[in-house]
This record gives C-alpha cells, structure tokens and sequence, in this order.
C-alpha cells in the first residue's frame, strides 16, 4: 500500500466516523461541527482523486458559508435537542431498512465505476490545461442544456422560499412604514388644559 492508499483509508474513516456522530450526537452544535469534519474529510479524498475543483469547492461552498450559517441559526434558535430524540429507537427499524434500501441502489448505480480496469489514456493537453477548465469546457458545452435547467430549478425554489417567508401570517405583527411617516403632532398629542394650583382637601375630610 502506498502513501495515496493509507491517506484514502484515514479519510474514509474519519468521514465515516464524523457521518456517524452527525446522527447520534446530543448536542446540536456537535452535530453541526461533526457535519464540517466530515466535508473537510470528504475535499480531502477528492484531493488525492485529482479533482482540486470540487474540494475546494467543497470547503468554500459548505464549509466556509453553509455550514457556518447553519451553525449561527442552530446557535441562536438554542434548539432543545431533547424533544426532537423522543420515539428516535421506535424509529430505527424503519430508518435502517430505508438507509440500507439507499444505499443498495446507490451500489448497483456505482458498481461500474468500482471494477478494475486500465486507467484511461490521458491527452498531454488535457493535463497542461487542467482539470478545472476540462470541467468548465464540459460543462458549458456538453452539459449547457441541464446546466440551465439545474439553474432554472434553483431560480424557482429561491423565488418560492422567498413567498413563503413573505407571507400575511396572522400572529405577526408589523409596522407600517408610510403610516408613521404621514403621522402628525395633532394625531399623537393631546394638550389638556388643567389648573396651575389644586386646591388641597382638608386633613380628616372635615368641611371648613
């Protein structure tokens, strides 16, 4: 085994290991911080596969904002950790039939890819052009079609997640702008007149 083996096998657990305690973590903040280990292992194995343009976008992507935002919203909601664990052992049974489910027909679609044949011939151009912009090339040439379509799709869930935060909810309250700008003296203050000496009632309520 040479040094690029032994580094895949250290990566591979280590992202099976931070995989496994994304799910079984009890604090929420563990389990995110757990989710950034297991991408930077991830980059890491697409690193030694000379693919330098997805790991880096990789750590940039969902290491550097996603995560991060996931961690602020996680940290600032202070989610009780607790409520969401209740009936998780009641669930496991069904959880691990449809994990394993996924995971056989992810094998049957990959299988190919794990047989042992001779590595493809790589053209002496293609290696002093680099792999980002062979990917870029393909991508905009081969692939324009689903690109667009992949963007099409984004454009339409932004839009639709943005509607839904929009929304008249009826148990919030808002404040409406051009109101208070129209606003005057006269509709916010009231002068009422009252005498400048009050005369004082007598000690024992007596009459004088």
């Amino acid at each position: 085994m040479n040094i690029t083996g032994a580094l895949f096998y250290l990566f591979a657990a280590v992202l099976l290991f931070a995989a496994f305690r994304v799910i079984t973590a009890r604090n929420t903040v563990h389990a995110v911080l757990y989710l950034v280990l297991a991408f930077a292992n991830a980059s890491a194995i697409w690193l030694l596969l000379s693919a330098e343009f997805l790991a880096i976008a990789l750590v940039l992507v969902y290491v550097g904002a996603v995560m991060v935002l996931f961690l602020f919203v996680v940290m600032m909601l202070d989610l009780k950790s607790d409520e969401f664990r209740e009936g998780f052992w009641r669930h496991m049974p069904l959880a691990g039939f449809v994990g394993a489910l996924i995971a056989l027909e992810m094998a049957l679609v990959l299988m190919g890819g794990f047989r042992l044949t001779d590595a493809p011939v790589v053209d002496a151009q293609a290696l002093k052009i680099g792999n980002t912009r062979l990917l870029g090339i393909e991508i905009y040439t081969k692939y324009l079609y689903p690109l667009q379509i992949a963007g099409v799709v984004l454009l339409v869930a932004i839009i639709a997640a943005i509607a839904l935060t929009l929304r008249r909810r009826k148990d919030s309250k808002s404040q409406s702008v051009p109101e208070q700008l129209r606003a005057r003296k006269a509709d916010r203050l009231r002068l009422v007149p009252m005498k400048p000496v009050i005369d004082a009632a007598p000690a024992g309520g007596d009459k004088p």
